[in-house]
Formats: structure tokens, sequence, C-alpha cells
């Protein structure tokens, strides 16, 4: 058992009712009055994912360490999954990959996968002065409930109040609030020590007389009311029911950027520094749109399944637009499993993304990829080759790319080069995640396409200003008071 410091774990009605940006806010928040706080997520599912100590966590609970002023920590997020497709997800354990389960076996890991994720929240609490915990999906799946790690089930176990979070946004958050409540067990229902509407847009006042429903009806008292932040658009998302805020539509932009939302598409908050740049608009297209003529950057990026979503572009004829757009001139960059599909050849000998195959890439880079068992995970540090400019981020992949083109390469990183550039100098491709947050690089890339656009945007300064805007935003609409009262009842061994 984890020592008994403060915790406090955040649950919701259901899937993006803001609970990851709720304690991003919290943490930031706590962290300012001086506690060690730190983030803890027992059990996520997302695509979207960070590096750290050398393994891989989610990318929110990388976030939220940032929020606190830490070094993000593979129990942070002990287990991660990552789905594949085909009823597949990757499993990540305490940050090392243990191979793809289906979601039938995966829940028959409870026994084995329970231990661990105690013993990660047992080794934060060991550092921390307060534990923020946050739940996943609805907290009222009662089909999940006997294989439970990830809301109530873990809750239980670590002996952890709980805060409902409902998301007024989408409409209905009375009847889910009630509702989830009303389905939970009795000694769940017991963990509960109120609720917060979040996302609400316009005069809070008009839900007024909803309060005195909702806290007869679920016994429970209303922790506040939190306003929609507009901001959170500019910070890296946990997964893709956040992507569409990534898509900037300025029609009279000089740069145009479009990017194909692949099937299974990963770590695509690669997208986040361009669509915050004022001279770029980027589209994000349905592999049934056409690619409109006027592109002047087609980005492929990321995959968790570089076979499937290669296949998918073919099928869906988007293969031409790109192939098209290449002979019109235009230029085409892919990152990770993007890179690996602009090659000649990608080979899944072991059948690592499923059944043993390999497929012909587009053939925009004279290089092949061989997918195999290892993986690459590590933070990166270099230089982009046609600029000089340094540029630093992450690599997770699997699988290797060789070839002709690889003589040419992109990036010369600590660990050697990477990458590709093709003979027409018009295809980029490379395995850094992160590349275009580096401010000086990405302005003199973008300058190949207007020149004296470069705007003054830091990104990395961005994030912390709208990190500390957060904080703001959380603590003037909640009692961060009470909400500490909260987490101390854990260490009282009472309930308030």
């Amino acid at each position: 058992m984890a020592p008994a410091v403060p915790a406090l774990m955040v649950q919701a009605t259901g899937s993006d009712a803001g609970k990851s940006l709720l304690v991003t806010g919290l943490c930031r928040a706590f962290t300012r009055r001086g506690l060690r706080v730190r983030p803890f997520k027992p059990q996520n599912m997302s695509n979207n994912a960070a590096v750290a100590e050398g393994g891989e966590i989610g990318r929110a609970q990388a976030l939220q360490a940032r929020a606190c002023g830490v070094p993000p920590s593979v129990h942070m997020n002990p287990i991660l999954l990552k789905p594949e497709g085909d009823g597949r997800s990757q499993l990540v354990v305490q940050g090392r990959h243990r191979g793809a389960v289906t979601a039938a076996g995966y829940y028959r890991l409870k026994g084995e996968l329970l231990p661990r994720a105690l013993d990660s929240f047992a080794r934060l609490a060991a550092e921390s002065d307060l534990l923020l915990v946050e739940g996943a999906g609805s907290a009222s799946e009662v089909n999940l409930r006997d294989a439970d790690l990830a809301n109530m089930g873990f809750a239980q176990a670590a002996d952890l109040p709980v805060v409902l979070v409902g998301d007024i946004d989408r409409g209905g958050v009375v009847a889910s609030l009630v509702g989830t409540v009303a389905v939970l067990e009795p000694d769940e229902r017991a963990r509960l020590r109120g609720f917060v509407v979040n996302k609400f847009r316009g005069d809070p006042s008009l839900f007024a007389p909803a309060l005195p429903f909702l806290e007869a009806r679920t016994g429970l008292p209303c922790l506040g009311i939190l306003p929609w932040f507009p901001d959170a658009r500019l910070l890296p998302a946990e997964d893709s029911l956040g992507l569409d805020a990534r898509a900037s539509r300025r029609s009279d932009a000089p740069i145009r950027i479009a990017v194909p939302r692949l099937p299974r598409l990963a770590n695509f908050d690669d997208l986040d520094p361009l669509s915050q740049e004022p001279s770029v608009a980027l589209r994000l297209l349905a592999l049934e749109d056409p690619l409109p003529a006027d592109t002047d950057l087609l980005l492929l990026p990321g995959s968790k399944n570089t076979i499937g979503d290669l296949l998918a572009l073919r099928d869906s004829g988007f293969e031409a637009d790109i192939r098209a757009h290449h002979r019109r001139g235009g230029w085409v960059v892919g990152l990770c499993g993007g890179y690996q599909m602009l090659g000649r050849r990608i080979a899944d000998p072991g059948g690592v993304e499923g059944e043993p195959r390999e497929v012909a890439g587009l053939g925009l880079l004279e290089v092949e990829t061989v997918l195999e068992p290892g993986k690459t995970v590590r933070l990166a540090r270099g230089v982009e080759c046609t600029t000089g400019e340094t540029v630093t981020g992450y690599e997770i992949h699997l699988g290797h790319t060789r070839g002709p083109d690889t003589a040419r390469p992109w990036l010369r990183l600590d660990a050697g080069p990477d990458g590709a550039v093709s003979a027409d100098g018009r295809v980029f491709g490379c395995y850094l995640h992160g590349l275009f947050a580096s401010d000086g690089f990405r302005r003199r890339f973008l300058a190949r396409f207007a020149d004296g656009s470069a705007s003054a945007l830091s990104y990395e300064r961005r994030l912390e200003d709208t990190l500390e805007a957060l904080a703001d935003h959380v603590e003037a609409a909640l009692d961060l008071d009470r909400l500490l009262a909260i987490a101390l009842t854990r260490t009282e061994g009472r309930r308030s």
C-alpha cells in the first residue's frame, strides 16, 4: 500500500469531459502553492505518447508533469494501451513495451497489472505532498467493473476520494451526473466527494437553478462550475478527440499545409506548432477528401500501424493525390510512420503490426523499412542539415529504415544521422517527433514557402504561458482549499 499522502482522483461521466485539462490546471495551481505535486493515471488509452525515462507514457501525463515542474516518469502512467486496429492494442507497462493484446486478453491481466499500477502509485507517493489521479473514460462503465483498473477499481484499491466531472458542452450534464452516481455500487458512491460542471459557456447564473436538484439527487455538493477554456487548443491533446482544434482556417494565410487523417494517427501534437503559426493554414483532410490544388506542403504524420494506414491511403485514392501533388512541384514531409510510408517498401516479417506481410510504399524516397520487435524510445537533440538549426524532440518507433537517400540525412542527431531527403530536395522524412517545436528551424523551413512570413512565435514560451493561464482559470472557478481538504481525508482515515 502507498504511503498515506494526500491524494484526489478525478473521474468523469464520459470521455473528453475535460479530466486531463482539469488535472493539468490543478497540478500547476497547487505547485504554485509550494506543494510537491505529482500526476498519476493508472491506465490510459492513447496513441499520443511521450518519452519518460527511456519509456513511454501518455502525452497528457507528460504535460501534467511539466505543469508540476518535474521531469515525466514512467510511473505517472504505468499502463498505456496504444490501439493498433483490428481489435488489438500495444501494451506498455511502466514504460516498457509488452507486446499486443486483445481487449479480452487485456482484462484477463488485471491480477498482474493492478499490482504494477499500485507499485507506481506508491513510488510517486514517496516523493509527493499531493497526488492528483486521473480516471479514464466514464466512471459508469458497469460492463467493465470486474476488471476495472482505470476508475473506481483503482480508487478502491488505493483508497482514494473521488471528484466527478460532467461535461455541459455536449448537453445532458444533469442526466449524466445523476445517472453516473445512480449506477455506481454503494461502496463506490461513498468515495464521491462532489462534482464539477465543466466546459460551461455563457452566464453560469443560468445553471444555478439546476444545482439544488443535482445536489439532492446525487447527494453531493457542487465544487464549482468551470467555464470553457478556449486556449486548451494551445496545449498538447491526449487523443484524437482534440484533433479538430488543431486545424486552422486562416483563408488569407500564405502557406497551406495539408495533413491526411490517418485511421491510426499517432503523436499528432507534431502539428501543434504549425497550427499556431499565423502564416499557416493547416488543413486536416479525411481520406475521402481531395487534396487541394493550392497545397504547398503535404505532411504525413505518425501512425500506430504504418502498413494499415498506408493501405488506407491507397484504398481511398489519396495516394494518387500525393503523387500528383509531388509531380506538380509540391513538397512532402513524413514523420515517423509517415517517413516509412514515403519509401519504396515496408516489410513486417515478424508480424509486429499484425500478420506478417510486405507492401510497396509511396516511392517518393529511395529507402526501405523493415519493422522489427525492438522499439526505439528516446529523447533526441541535433541539427537540421539544410539550415544548421538546432532541433530537439523524441523518437518512438519500431523498425529501421535504410537506402540510398539516407546518404542525404535530414537531421544529424546525437545518436547519429536520421531521415532522408530526396534527390530533388522536395521530399523529407525522419523519425524525430517534436521537430517543428524548434522555433528557429520552423521559421526557416516555412520561409521556403513564403519568404518574410516567419512569426515571432516561441512555442515553448506559449506552452508555459498557457499553463499559467489554465491554473488561473481553475483557481478562479474552484475552491482549491476545499479540494485539498478532500485530498487530506485520505490521510485522516475518515470521510468528510
